[in-house]
């Protein structure tokens, strides 16, 4: 457990996987949305580059830019996350989102299974939607994107 908390277990990094789980790519956005400093989300990708947790390539559409993208052993975090938002939620303060099955639109339950189903979708089978009644405070772009209901890992173009 050590040896995996080193890897993930400070605050910045696990919601710069979470919102990697969300589809944000851009050093800007994680920036923006998350409201760290550019020294502190420099140094949180990083160490997820070299944990094999984020990927970064090229910005294809920005030159000098990258994108940074969960990989295998990133998205399989994504029980890790679902289990964080749902202990939160009972625990501190209610969450914000709520997670459908795509192919049926069953809410999942907290251990992340669709009961209509049976089974625990994997996340790029989740929908993620905002918390009816959840008015955000924040207008930046992620948020803005995020009003929509959207497929996880599904790239959120800013």
């Amino acid at each position: 457990m050590a040896s995996a908390l080193e890897a993930i277990g400070e605050r910045w990094t696990l919601l710069i996987v979470r919102d990697a789980f969300y589809g944000v790519r851009r050093f800007n956005d994680f920036q923006v949305h998350l409201d760290i400093p550019k020294a502190v989300l420099s140094d949180r990708l990083n160490g997820l580059i070299e944990d094999g947790i984020i990927v970064r390539t090229p910005d294809p559409a920005h030159a000098g830019r990258h994108l940074y993208e969960l990989t295998d052993s990133g998205r399989e975090l994504w029980p890790v996350i679902h289990a964080l938002l749902v202990w939160g939620g009972k625990h501190r303060k209610p969450n914000s989102r709520v997670y459908r099955h795509a192919s049926c639109a069953t809410l999942l339950n907290a251990a992340g299974e669709c009961a209509e189903c049976h089974i625990t979708p994997p996340p790029q089978d989740i929908v993620t939607e905002r918390r009816r009644g959840y008015r955000p405070t924040r207008d930046d772009a992620v948020t803005v994107a995020l009003k929509a209901p959207r497929r996880l890992l599904e790239p959120l173009e800013t």
